[in-house]
């Protein structure tokens, strides 16, 4: 399959989706918007992956190329292509399935455990998935469940981590499964000004040294990256 990753920042990459890829046998193109880079043909790959980033999904004023990718998004959903949107790539499906984005109440930032939503076990990608698992994650806004879309999972800071739309094709999360130890410092230095640690206003916020810690995290991460991705695959 053709896989084309859009990306928001230099250090919001693919990471662990790019090392599926190369094992399955799949080709990995991008799209680098932060370069003012175009947007591709609808006709040049099958998967689209949306990567992550520190802007917001309205932020149209800052970010002129917002406006284009989700017209191209909406485009690409329309065109029954595969499409996989992680943080911000999962608000901004969303919202162009109908949804909103809101400030979250808290910040999640660090490996906070996922529940499976009580849509898990309807849907085609998430079935699978252990009922709780532990989680990367680095986000202070959240996004709601599109109409007809399957909510899939939660966690206790964040209501609405995973949703999936058109029968497995379009699949949303907040969370970061593709994190590797390169992918993971590099958000924590570019990002360092969101770490802002007071238990009481922000609980969900690690510092970076607990963050790094056990990282045989990040090989369970691979295992539940690897189920999600084969089981969208699996749709051609």
């Amino acid at each position: 399959m053709r896989l084309h990753g859009i990306r928001h920042e230099s250090f919001e990459r693919e990471a662990e989706i790019a090392a599926w890829a190369a094992k399955r046998g799949h080709s990995l193109t991008h799209t680098d918007l932060w370069k003012g880079e175009a947007l591709p043909n609808l006709a040049s790959f099958d998967w689209l992956i949306v990567m992550g980033g520190p802007m917001g999904v309205y932020d149209d004023d800052k970010y002129p190329w917002l406006a284009g990718e989700k017209r191209f998004l909406r485009q690409a959903v329309d065109a029954g292509k595969l499409v996989l949107g992680v943080c911000l790539g999962a608000q901004l499906l969303s919202v162009v399935l109908g949804g909103t984005v809101t400030r979250n109440r808290h910040s999640e930032i660090g490996w906070h455990e996922v529940q499976a939503a009580p849509q898990a076990a309807l849907s085609r990608i998430f079935c699978c998935l252990p009922n709780t698992y532990e989680a990367f994650h680095w986000h202070g806004d959240t996004f709601s469940i599109p109409e007809g879309a399957l909510w899939t999972a939660k966690s206790e800071g964040c209501a609405h981590q995973a949703f999936e739309a058109k029968r497995g094709r379009v699949v949303g999360l907040q969370f970061h499964l593709e994190t590797n130890a390169g992918s993971m410092a590099e958000i924590a230095e570019h990002c360092a000004d969101e770490i802002r640690l007071d238990p009481q206003a922000q609980p969900y916020i690690q510092p970076v040294a607990a963050m790094l810690e056990r990282p045989e995290r990040l090989a369970a991460l691979r295992g539940l990256l690897d189920r999600i991705l084969d089981n969208m695959a699996a749709l051609g």
